[in-house]
């Protein structure tokens, strides 16, 4: 499966609800053994979510199948899929495409990859659940420094600490995971999905669980704004700063970026 959107490979509402479909597409295919996740782009595996795009079609869209939003329905499903899900990261992925790969299975990285959640520096509470992935992974005092420090973490680092498997080569990268599924893909299904969920049941990785805390943390982004908390706040500004179309596109990220924080026209 590879990801193209624009320049820099951002995730819109377009983009949620493809993956909610592709999702359905790999629980139902029932000899599907191994997905592979990789960008048509060297330097953006999926950049973060689109601020200028229609945000509040993410926030009123009916619910999946698991009863949350499309967006973390889809990650949860994705999470337990009884394929195994593989990503191969080149370049930047922060954000929304963090949340992403945090709930694929494994993830390799080629030596320029740069992962990220860069949330809370503009006053928004991550909405993927990647403080509990994190956690797991790493363990909780890094997912602390991950998330709350919003700070980009390069592949090495990442290994280091548990957030990628391991880093290659970017000319070796490709060649290592494309032998590697390949492996995979010629175990048996049975084999491969019920070892899969024997480990999601050893770790603290079981569906029940994380069902809960998605549950959770969905309910404390939309009771935020009656606490006085920045999040509702934020969301609004950033709908109307994206949703305003008599504007300019770069007026209308100008505006975008300071209300998040961030000085300068590039991307975040």
């Amino acid at each position: 499966m590879t990801f193209e959107n624009g320049p820099i490979n951002l995730i819109d509402p377009d983009t949620i609800e493809q993956l909610g479909d592709l999702v359905t597409r790999i629980e139902e295919e029932p000899d599907l053994i191994v997905v592979v996740f990789q960008s048509a782009n060297p330097d953006f595996f999926m950049a973060h979510f689109d601020l200028l795009s229609d945000i509040e079609r993410v926030y009123t869209t009916a619910p999946g199948p698991t009863g949350l939003l499309p967006h973390p329905d889809s990650l949860l499903r994705l999470s337990k899929v009884p394929a195994l899900t593989i990503s191969a990261i080149k370049g930047r992925v922060r954000g929304a495409g963090s949340e992403f790969v945090l709930n694929t299975d494994i993830r390799f990285a080629g030596a320029n990859a740069i992962l990220g959640q860069p949330e809370v520096g503009f006053g928004a509470v991550p909405g993927g659940n990647p403080m509990g992935r994190l956690a797991e992974l790493v363990g909780r005092g890094r997912a602390m420094e991950i998330v709350v420090g919003g700070d980009d973490f390069p592949a090495q680092l990442a290994a280091e600490y548990g957030y990628v498997n391991r880093v290659l080569p970017e000319d070796e990268l490709d060649d290592f995971v494309d032998t590697f599924a390949r492996r995979v893909a010629g175990f048996s299904k049975a084999g491969v999905s019920g070892t899969k969920h024997f480990v999601d049941a050893a770790t603290a990785n079981p569906g029940r669980g994380l069902r809960s805390r998605y549950g959770r943390l969905q309910a404390h982004v939309d009771a935020s704004g009656e606490r006085g908390s920045p999040a509702q706040p934020l969301r609004t500004r950033l709908a109307a700063a994206s949703g305003n179309r008599t504007r300019s596109r770069q007026a209308r990220r100008r505006e975008v970026l300071n209300i998040a924080g961030v000085s300068g026209p590039g991307p975040t």
